[in-house]
Order: C-alpha cells, then structure tokens, then sequence
C-alpha cells in the first residue's frame, strides 16, 4: 500500500523531467499486489502514457492551468472545508502538527494540506492508519475526481483510486455541501465570497487536533527536537 499510495502521490505532483522518467516505476508501483481495481488501475493508464510522453513545458502548463488557476480543483484541502476563512491558517497548522507527532518534519515550501504531501504522509502510516487519514476527507477526494472528470481531465482517476485504496466512502450530506459551494473561478466574484470572520485558538476543525497558538508552540518544540536529533520528514 505504501508504495501505491506513494505512487498517486507522485502523480499529482507539479509534473517533471524526473517524473516523466519514473513513469515505468510509477505504473509498476500502482500494479503491485493487486491493491487496486483493475477498473482503477486501468483508468489511470491515460495519465500515466501522457505524463510518460508528453512535452514537458505543455504538461507543466496544463498542470497549472488546472490545479493552481482554479479554486474548485485547487490541491489544497483546506481550501475546500475552510475556504477563505480564517479558520484555514489554524487548521494547516494542526495538520503539519499531526506530522510532527508521527516523527515527521516537511522540507521543502508545500503546506501540510497540499494533496500530494497528505497522501504521501499517509503512506507512511500503517495500513489502517492510512486508511483512516485518507477517509476523512473522503469527501474532497470525491468532489475533485466528480469536477475533473466534468473537465475531461485524465487527473480523475487519481483521486478515485486515493478512495479506492483507502476503502473510503465519502460522506453523502458533506459531498452534497462541497457541491452546492464550488468556489467561483471568477476573479470578481471571489472578493465578494471573502467572509470575515473572528479568529480562534480553541476550536478543532474537521481534521482534529489543537488549533491555534498552541499548536504553534508545539510546532516548534517539535521542530527543535527533529533539528537536534536528525530526524527526517
């Protein structure tokens, strides 16, 4: 499951020299131990022969295009349970915190809600532990593969073999919510979504954990032992 999960990971990354070259890799990650379906694995072919041929200057800027021009299929999942609001800088914190907990520390410039990042911690977790991470926000998974496969995009079937791999059935009232506010792609539109709200320290959100400023003592006293005892994200 590692290795797949890794595998997906891979896949929605900003595309690259390097990824192009792994493709073979890739495909044979995604194959091993049967832990897909063949109708998920096979969905995922489409994908894997244009990341493998493509020019890459055009796949890079199709993958812009796509993930970082709009909001509705934004790789950030904060984005879609916060938005805007204010509750959205808290909520990244305790997420990279639940990384630190595991002994994890990122590096590199990439929040801890960024897709490829989550599912990547979550290949290093056990396999019911994976699944559990990955189920919570099963209902993003879905809303991103329904909004990609209504753009024709082969990206789809990622988020749908994420779910499947996970076992994960995402929640019918909170798929239903994501539908209903799809976030405009229409700059002039997006000032008016912007809802001030009051900021908090207390509150968990949807992903649990501590929140706030305590989240970022902690941060960092985990960050100081990592640094200290040499251990790697």
């Amino acid at each position: 499951m590692r290795l797949c999960l890794r595998a997906l990971a891979a896949l929605l990354g900003y595309p690259s020299a390097e990824l192009a070259a792994h493709i073979p890799d890739i495909r044979a990650a995604l194959a091993a131990g049967s832990l897909l379906p063949p109708d998920e694995l096979g969905g995922l072919e489409p994908l894997l022969q244009r990341l493998g041929s493509q020019d890459l200057l055009d796949a890079q800027v199709e993958y812009t295009e796509l993930f970082d021009r709009s909001r509705a299929l934004s790789l950030h999942l904060f984005e879609h349970v916060h938005g805007d609001s204010r509750d959205r800088g808290p909520a990244i914190i305790d997420l990279g915190q639940q990384y630190l907990d595991k002994g994890f520390m990122l590096e590199g410039p990439e929040l801890p809600d960024f897709v490829p990042v989550f599912i990547e911690f979550a290949s290093c977790l056990s396999a019911p532990e994976a699944r559990e991470m990955l189920g919570e926000p099963a209902h993003v998974f879905a809303a991103l593969e329904e909004r990609l496969v209504e753009r024709g995009s082969d990206y789809a079937p990622v988020f749908g073999a994420v779910l499947a791999l996970a076992g994960a059935h995402p929640d019918a009232e909170a798929l239903d919510e994501l539908r209903e506010q799809a976030p405009s792609d229409d700059p002039a539109q997006i000032d008016e979504e912007w809802e001030e709200k009051a900021v908090t320290f207390t509150a968990p959100h949807e992903m649990g954990g501590p929140t706030g400023i305590v989240a970022k003592i902690r941060a960092a006293g985990k960050a100081a032992t990592a640094a200290r005892t040499g251990t790697k994200g």
